[in-house]
């Protein structure tokens, strides 16, 4: 193939590129903004001690599983909701979001009774009695209840939100999630600022008041993502008559189950399955948890690009496949993919060199922020695997190939990632870099079979012709 048949094949015009980024930046910049004001959050809750901070470490890995679980209760319509708006299909559009409102209420309550009778078992399961001294333990099991107890408010909020924004997003427009987010964000800063601290004659309430900002900053987002959805009914023609019925036709609703159904239960297991894989780093005590904390939150600053690049592939292949242009989808697909890869060692590279300075942000022993400048340091070199695979994932469910999903992502955490992490965590003495590595390197043929599936074709697919 010569360098030009390359060029052609993986490299985008100009419009190419405006409307990729198009997409591609808001959400970006939402997600950015996001991850950089929780870092904050993080690091402000940090300055209380690494008790507190290992505490709400804890149950952020446990409601994480919820925002997935939401993410998944909500995308599994969405793979319908992208095509029907290709299709011009604005009553197909406006059924599955009826579905999402279900589908979200659903797991919402679901898991508001999970942890409000199981938070203190499920946070005591991170807590090894021979790694930590008994005051540690029951110190840092009240500080996470504590902070659990008012982060149940913002579960039904947050579930509303992503019924909204997610299907906002299915038509191209990412410019008001974008917005809600932003406004999110700063009130959760300012008041954590206020509340953690106490200041300005505000009370000080350490862990509990970042649990008391963030339920106010969800509120705010529910409030702006309605009320600007509902200011654009002239474009959003899935809101008109909405609420006229709850019905939903049961034709889609057994597609949205065949199809989403593996979808959903995708999410949860790798949620469960990330959460179980934490449990296993520590097993090496609180200073693991603490080490673990600051890598994933930095982290997640870094993994914005990526995590925005496959989210666009969703919609936009998702757009042209509802539309029936197969070829265009295929071509845009590998140019988008071609587009993350290089911006993953880009990100690489940034994320390796300043891996030292994060750690010194907290106020934490220096056992700690080694660990955690190690960790980081690994993350960074694993950047274009997770970005390539994340783009064969998001290209599969562009097409509703969820099964093939399931398999690769929940499935190979719970069946590979995880017995790795157990094995090295209860039959070995290696340390928690080593055993992070370990679990990182294994993802690798993941990525492999997810090019391969890509390059197959086999999710090339119309899912609204399959809904009659």
């Amino acid at each position: 193939m010569t360098v030009e048949a390359i060029r052609k094949r993986y490299i985008g015009d100009r419009v190419f590129y405006q409307n990729v980024m198009a997409v591609t930046i808001p959400i970006m910049i939402q997600n950015g903004i996001t991850s950089f004001v929780n870092m904050l959050d993080n690091i402000m809750v940090g300055q209380v001690g690494t008790l507190p901070m290992s505490g709400v470490s804890i149950t952020n890995q446990l409601l994480m599983i919820f925002n997935i679980t939401i993410f998944g209760a909500v995308n599994a319509a969405g793979i319908f909701g992208a095509q029907f708006f290709g299709k011009g299909d604005a009553e197909g559009h406006r059924n599955t979001m009826r579905f999402k409102f279900y589908a979200a209420g659903f797991a919402a309550l679901g898991w508001l009774l999970v942890f409000g009778l199981g938070g203190k078992h499920l946070v005591g399961l991170f807590l090894n009695s021979q790694a930590n001294s008994a005051a540690d333990a029951a110190d840092t099991l009240g500080y996470a209840l504590s902070y659990l107890h008012i982060m149940l408010w913002t579960l039904p909020l947050f579930a509303l939100t992503q019924v909204y924004s997610s299907t906002v997003r299915e038509t191209g427009e990412t410019i008001l999630p974008m917005r809600a987010s932003i406004c999110a964000v700063l009130v959760n800063l300012c008041f954590n600022y206020l509340l953690i601290f106490g200041h300005f004659g505000f009370p000080r309430m350490g862990i509990r008041g970042a649990a008391a900002a963030t339920v106010l900053s969800r509120v705010i987002e529910l409030a702006v993502m309605v009320y600007g959805s509902y200011r654009r009914k002239d474009r959003f023609l899935f809101l008109d008559g909405l609420y006229s019925t709850m019905r939903v036709p049961a034709s889609l609703v057994r597609s949205i189950l065949l199809r989403g159904a593996p979808l959903m239960l995708n999410e949860v297991l790798w949620s469960v399955g990330m959460a179980a894989i934490t449990q296993c780093y520590s097993t090496r005590g609180l200073n693991a948890v603490a080490a673990m904390n600051i890598n994933s939150t930095i982290q997640n600053v870094f993994m914005i690009a990526g995590m925005a690049m496959g989210i666009s592939i969703s919609i936009l292949v998702g757009q042209k496949l509802g539309a029936g242009k197969t070829e265009e989808a295929v071509d845009l697909d590998r140019k988008m993919i071609a587009m993350a890869l290089a911006v993953s060692f880009v990100i690489l590279a940034m994320l390796y060199l300043s891996a030292p300075l994060f750690p010194r942000m907290y106020n934490t022993g220096e056992e700690v922020r080694q660990t955690a400048e190690r960790l980081l340091k690994i993350t960074a070199l694993f950047q274009p695997v997770f970005t390539m695979y994340n783009a064969c994932y998001f290209t599969m469910r562009s097409g509703g190939r969820t099964v093939i999903t399931m398999l690769m992502d929940s499935f190979y955490t719970v069946c590979i990632n995880f017995p790795l992490a157990f094995f090295l965590s209860r039959f070995t003495g290696v340390n928690t870099v080593l055993m992070y590595l370990a679990v990182q390197a294994s993802d690798i043929p993941k990525m492999i079979l997810g090019l391969y599936l890509v390059h197959k074709l086999v999710w090339v697919r119309n899912l609204t012709e399959t809904v009659s």
